[in-house]
């Protein structure tokens, strides 16, 4: 595992802004780290990048100790803060390699800067002041110092954050390409953002862990519930539906639609409900709850 966070526990005071949670991400793990203001996620961040010790628990990063071998797993992070702190007045290529100086990158600083210039789309801005760039491309530069060390883990806090949507489609392109070789923890409150990006999704709650799945799981339903779309052709009364196996509730949509809840999958045998009674099952369709429902039942 490149990340392994193991009942990490950070006490304020009386107040425990972390209590317990556990959960890891691996290479090629491009992970949603949700929850709510207060929840505890920056803290949580916070440790895991060596700026905060924790009061209990284990956190390793690539297999090193973020107590012990802090400098080690600074080596294996990149970090990007949600409020991109950048030189305005330096060049962006004066300024990367300012960054690459100070991981010591030596005689590999031409071919890093190069290479992070050509990765993140500044091939026609570097000559610039960083002042002068749009917002998306101060996050292009904010990418490219967090990576210019070719770290394995790469964490980034709202990356998104007040871009336009031709910005936002550019730098999620940007994480996708990232996340084939790299492990990154995203955390954000754009839940298309999750949906687009994560394949895994780590929920905390007031300091507790709520949710570690799929966003498909995830969106398939907290309470174990299964909603399908139906819409037969010919006669017949709704409350025949009742009879199917599993079915616990259905709500007249107008046009012999119907939106159906059951505790199982039943798509087989709403076709052979439309056979037994000679009818015409024109559609059906999962419907999934969206992330935004499925994070307020978590953390409401």
């Amino acid at each position: 595992m490149a990340v392994e966070v193991h009942n990490l526990v950070k006490i304020y005071g009386q107040q425990r802004a972390v209590d317990g949670i556990s959960f890891s991400a691996r290479p090629g793990d491009i992970l949603g780290f949700l929850g709510p203001n207060g929840a505890g996620k920056s803290t949580t961040m916070k440790i895991i990048t060596c700026y905060l010790p924790q009061t209990e628990g284990k956190v390793n990063v690539c297999g090193y100790d973020v107590v012990h071998q802090s400098i080690e797993v600074k080596k294996c992070i990149g970090y990007l803060p949600e409020h991109n702190p950048l030189y305005l007045d330096m060049y962006v290529k004066e300024y990367l390699e300012f960054i690459a100086g100070v991981h010591q990158l030596g005689n590999k600083t031409k071919q890093a800067v190069d290479t992070m210039i050509e990765h993140t789309g500044l091939t026609r801005e570097y000559k610039k002041r960083i002042g002068e760039l749009s917002k998306g491309y101060r996050q292009r530069v904010g990418l490219a110092q967090a990576m210019i060390h070719d770290p394995q883990v790469l964490i980034l806090d709202e990356p998104t954050s007040g871009l336009d949507p031709n910005q936002i489609t550019e730098i999620r392109e940007l994480i996708r390409e990232i996340g084939k070789s790299k492990t990154v923890i995203l955390s954000t409150h754009i839940m298309q953002e999750v949906k687009a990006l994560c394949n895994r999704v780590v929920i905390i709650n007031k300091g507790k862990l709520v949710a570690d799945e799929t966003p498909e799981n995830l969106q398939h339903g907290t309470d174990s519930k299964f909603v399908f779309v139906a819409e037969f052709k010919g006669e017949f009364s709704p409350k025949n539906l009742h009879t199917i196996s599993g079915v616990e509730k259905t709500v007249s949509l107008g046009q012999n639609r119907f939106r159906i809840i059951a505790n199982r999958d039943i798509r087989e045998d709403l076709f052979s409900f439309a056979v037994k009674n000679k009818l015409i099952l024109l559609s059906v369709a999962m419907e999934d709850q969206s992330l935004e429902d499925v994070f307020r039942k978590l953390t409401s």
